[in-house]
This record gives C-alpha cells, sequence and structure tokens, in this order.
C-alpha cells in the first residue's frame, strides 16, 4: 500500500454526483412525558444543519484532503439555502441546481441524551424534473475529474440518467462508482464499481442462503451489469471485494463501539474512491474503506473520516503488530498486514551460530533499508550440512531466540534446505539482503523479488568478525 500522503490526496480531484439533502439536528434535554401524549418533551438548546446524502460523500471525499465538486439538484426553499449555508461552511465547492417548485429533501432528527427520538422528512423527489441542465453541466466538470461518484438514495435526481452518466465517463475513460438504491440495478450498467449493503443486494439478486450462494449470485451480477468490481458491506461481518479474475476479498469489520451507523455507506465509497482517484490498488482501496467505516460508526450522526485520523489508526496498528519468532503462516500473515499498511519489508538469512558484534551490525544496517526486517535461520541440519557435523554449536530454538531479542529484528523464521528460496519467494520482500562479496544475482531468491518489483542488496560484513574465527579461536585457548 502507498504512503497516505496528504499532497498524494491533494492533487487529485473526485466529482460527486447524486441526491443532496439537509440533515438537520435539534438537541435538548427531556425531564418530562408530554401531559398531551405518551411521548417526551425535548428542550431544544441546539439547532445543527449538515449536508447529506450525496453532500456528505463529498464531505467525506473532502476530509482525506481530495478536490472535491459536487453536483445535484434542490428546492428554491429555506431548506435548499440552509443547505448551501452548510455547504459554504464547511469549505465543499458546489454546483447544485435549483428546480423551481421543487422541494429540498431534508431529514430533522430530535435528539436528546444522543439518542434519536425522531426523524421528519421533508421531499418530494426529483423524478419529474427536466434533467438535461443537470447533464450538460455534468460534461463540463468530467473533464476535470479523475473519478466519478454517482450517490443514488433514489429520490430521482439519478433515477433516469445513471445510464447517460455512465456511458459518458466510459468514453472519458474515468472511473465510476456507484453506491445503489432501488429494485433495479440495470441502470447501473458498465459502472466500474457499485457498493450495495447486504439487504441492497438481495433485494436485487434473492436471499442467500449460504456463503457460496452470495458469492455466486455476487459473480453473476458482476456479469450481468458488465461491472470491474463489487463491494459487498455486511455490517458486522464486514466488507466483501469481487474483482474480474481475482478471488473474492473478506474484511472482517473493524472491532469498534457501535454509537451510530448514519452515514457510514457515505464513508466507505468516498474513501474507496478517493484513494482509487490516488491509484491504490482496487484491494488497498478496499482495506482503507474498511477501516474509515470502522471509525465512523463511533461518531455521532452522518460524519467523516479525516486522512489524519487514519494514519493514526493504521500507526497505531502496525504498533501492535507481533513482532519475535514465527512460523511459516504466522510470518506471511504478518507481512501481508504491513503490506497493507505501507511498510516496506526487508528480509535477510543466515546461521546465526554465535551471534557477535558483526552480525548486530548488519542486521542494524538491514533495518535500516525499510520499516520490517525478517532474519530466516537456518535449522540444525541445514547448519551442519553447511559447517560440518560439529555445527550448529547452539541450537535452533536458542539463536532464534537470541535475534529475536535485537531491537533491530521484528521476524525470525527457520528454514531447512541448502536456501530459503522458497520461503523468500512466498515473503517476496521489497528488499532483499545478504552479506559477504556476493553479486546481486548469486543470491537464493534474487529472480522472485526482481520480477515482484523489489530489490536484492549485498552489504559488506565487519571486519574481523565471523562464527568461523571464534570457533577457532576458542579450539586454541
Amino acid at each position: 500500500m502507498m504512503p497516505l500522503s496528504a499532497t498524494l490526496f491533494s492533487a487529485h480531484n473526485v466529482l460527486v454526483v447524486g441526491d443532496v439533502m439537509l440533515d438537520r439536528y435539534w438537541s435538548g434535554s427531556t425531564d418530562r412525558i408530554s401531559p398531551e401524549a405518551p411521548v417526551p418533551v425535548v428542550k431544544i438548546s441546539e439547532c445543527k444543519n449538515r449536508p447529506g446524502g450525496a453532500a456528505n460523500v463529498a464531505l467525506n471525499v473532502a476530509a482525506l484532503g481530495c478536490q472535491v465538486s459536487l453536483l445535484g439538484l434542490m428546492g428554491d426553499d429555506e431548506q435548499g439555502e440552509a443547505l448551501k449555508l452548510s455547504l459554504l461552511e464547511s469549505g465543499l465547492h458546489n454546483e447544485l441546481l435549483t428546480e423551481p417548485g421543487s422541494m429540498t429533501i431534508s431529514k430533522l432528527r430530535v435528539m436528546s441524551r444522543h439518542q434519536q427520538l425522531i426523524r421528519l422528512d421533508q421531499e418530494d423527489g426529483f423524478e419529474s424534473v427536466d434533467h438535461q441542465r443537470l447533464l450538460r453541466r455534468f460534461q463540463v466538470l468530467l473533464p476535470q475529474a479523475d473519478l466519478v461518484i454517482l450517490s443514488d438514495y433514489d429520490k430521482g435526481t439519478l433515477s433516469s440518467i445513471s445510464g447517460q452518466l455512465i456511458s459518458a465517463c466510459r468514453s472519458a475513460n474515468v472511473p465510476v462508482l456507484v453506491d445503489p438504491k432501488g429494485g433495479d440495478f440495470s441502470r447501473y450498467v458498465g459502472a466500474t464499481l457499485i457498493t450495495p449493503n447486504l439487504s441492497e443486494f438481495e433485494a436485487i439478486v434473492g436471499h442467500c442462503a449460504n456463503e457460496l450462494e452470495l458469492m455466486e449470485r455476487a459473480e453473476k451480477l458482476m456479469q450481468e451489469l458488465a461491472l470491474e468490481a463489487l463491494l459487498l458491506t455486511r455490517s458486522e461481518a464486514g466488507m466483501s471485494l469481487l474483482r474480474r479474475n481475482a478471488p473474492p476479498l473478506h474484511l472482517p469489520a473493524e472491532v469498534q463501539e457501535v454509537y451510530d451507523v448514519t452515514g457510514a455507506g457515505d464513508t466507505v465509497i468516498a474513501v474507496l474512491a478517493a484513494s482509487l482517484a490516488c491509484g491504490f490498488s482496487m484491494a488497498d482501496a478496499a482495506i482503507l474503506a474498511n477501516r474509515a467505516a470502522g471509525l465512523v460508526v463511533a461518531k455521532l450522526g452522518a460524519s467523516s473520516v479525516s486522512l489524519a485520523e487514519l494514519r493514526a489508526a493504521f500507526a497505531l496498528e502496525s504498533a501492535e503488530i507481533l513482532r519475535g519468532v514465527m512460523t511459516d503462516d504466522e510470518l506471511l500473515l504478518r507481512v501481508q498486514q504491513a503490506k497493507h499498511l505501507g511498510e516496506s519489508v526487508v528480509m535477510t538469512n543466515g546461521c546465526f551460530d554465535i551471534l557477535h558484534a558483526g552480525h548486530v551490525q548488519y542486521l542494524q544496517q538491514a533495518k535500516a533499508l525499510g520499516n520490517r526486517l525478517i532474519v530466516a535461520v537456518n535449522d540444525d541440519a541445514s547448519v551442519a550440512a553447511l559447517k560440518g557435523a560439529e555445527r550448529p554449536l547452539n541450537p535452533l530454538a536458542e539463536r532464534m531466540a537470541l535475534l529475536a531479542a535485537l531491537e533491530c529484528v521484528d521476524w525470525v523464521v527457520a528454514f531447512s534446505g541448502e536456501t530459503p528460496e522458497e520461503l523468500i519467494c512466498a515473503v517476496l520482500p521489497h528488499i532483499l539482503v545478504k552479506g559477504g562479496d556476493y553479486r546481486p544475482e548469486q543470491i537464493a531468491g534474487y529472480d522472485c523479488v526482481m520480477q515482484s518489483g523489489g530489490d536484492v542488496r549485498v552489504l559488506a560484513f565487519k571486519n574481523g568478525c565471523s562464527t568461523s574465527s571464534l570457533v577457532e579461536k576458542i579450539r586454541r585457548s
């Protein structure tokens, strides 16, 4: 995964098109029950307006530092003016088009003690308006976009023109992601990716009795809609990313205390889109979106996750990655985790029979080349084959324990056989290191590391330090 660089995100533009709305929050204390009806009386002390729907998606993209344009429809009313003012206060560029005679979509939530007591919606939808003005404005904005999001809340902004918008994106070679709604997904044919939740998905394909059926129907839907990918959000079961010619990627839900799921889907598609616009792979973008979803549900109301929050969350995870002696399977899991965090992995190998100052200096130099250092250690049989029947002097478990105690070493793993080439090719470190007077191409694992885009380097040993010379010195004493 690439680093989460603010400069990287700020260099890219995302165009968000869809159903914009105004989210209103009236909050106050509740001390008594109304004498008129068995309902609580809320004494309002705070009123807040926040952009919602597609506007919330745009806010989430902007929170990561991307340049954002927002295109949608609003009514010529007080709610519309409040929405425009809220967007202005958020610093978000908008291209909202006013439709005379229409009502701005708004949702009023009455809150007390951090609980939502009631929601009042005002809307009449935009199905019957002339969408040509929106289409023309979209054509003007599209050339500046690195990626387009269609945020469909089934309120009419996109229902009759989503196919035209997707076709325009395809013609311009601009990826287009869709957060779908409604009972007809055929209007999303040709999109790059759609992000239905499980209930939306099953409303289209039918109830899935098990995981196999779920994946089969997801693959079939991808084919029917000519999608490149489908990200299925599954609440407490996490997310599943399906791509063409790739196995499904299942991401468990991030462990968080769920406070409010409002707007979590907006955060998912926003982070996914911003990451893809910046050049992240589909898998890495999904990992970022999954982490962001775990953060946003811990907040009250529709909210967003900043780049700083994402970076802090991944930094914490990085610090929590276990160090020490690993099995092959444990190591591969840690390496995958580190790569997802954007960390560079360095790998070296050796017998390390008697740990000395030369070894420590060499390992410190190796660690300085990246974020994580793996040391693969010859097992006892392979040491004996290389050094003679009297070696090793220290058994494998003790050699590995000493290496794991060094601050510069993250993971220690054993290997058998003449070389660790098979293990190296499974790990595919960013940098493979060997000490001595080798040429890089002579080092086991050179071919697979170089073919994967990695590097192979040779480091010099400290003069006068070698296990063999120490053994000989001990024998003479």
